[in-house]
């Protein structure tokens, strides 16, 4: 069976920054797009970013230059470091690939 399991979230002050994980199993994670979602409290799900297989990324112009998205293959694991995190950051974060979604983590920016 196919899983993604999100890990990293937490509280942080604004300014500072957090690493997620996510860590699939039960398909070809190395040949297949792995991307981020975040659903901000009162707002609808929106795109953070994708990881193709060579690596390229792309990012929505909200994270641009504040988020960085990377893959281990031989882990199985996609990351998104998170920096000069902002209030506005506040959400639950999905991983999603291969058509399935993780579970989500809670990231909460706040003095």
């Amino acid at each position: 069976q196919v899983q993604l399991v999100e890990s990293g979230g937490g509280l942080v002050q604004p300014g500072g920054s957090l690493r997620l994980s996510c860590v699939a199993s039960g398909f070809p994670f190395g040949l297949y797009a792995m991307s981020w979602y975040r659903r901000p409290p009162g707002y609808e799900l929106e795109l953070v970013g994708q990881i193709f297989q060579s690596g390229l990324t792309h990012y929505e112009d909200s994270v641009k230059g504040r988020f960085t998205i990377s893959r281990d293959n031989d882990k199985n694991t996609m990351y998104l470091q998170m920096n000069s995190l902002k209030p506005e950051d506040t959400a639950v974060y999905y991983c999603m690939g291969y058509g399935n979604w993780g579970q989500g983590t809670q990231v909460t920016v706040s003095s």
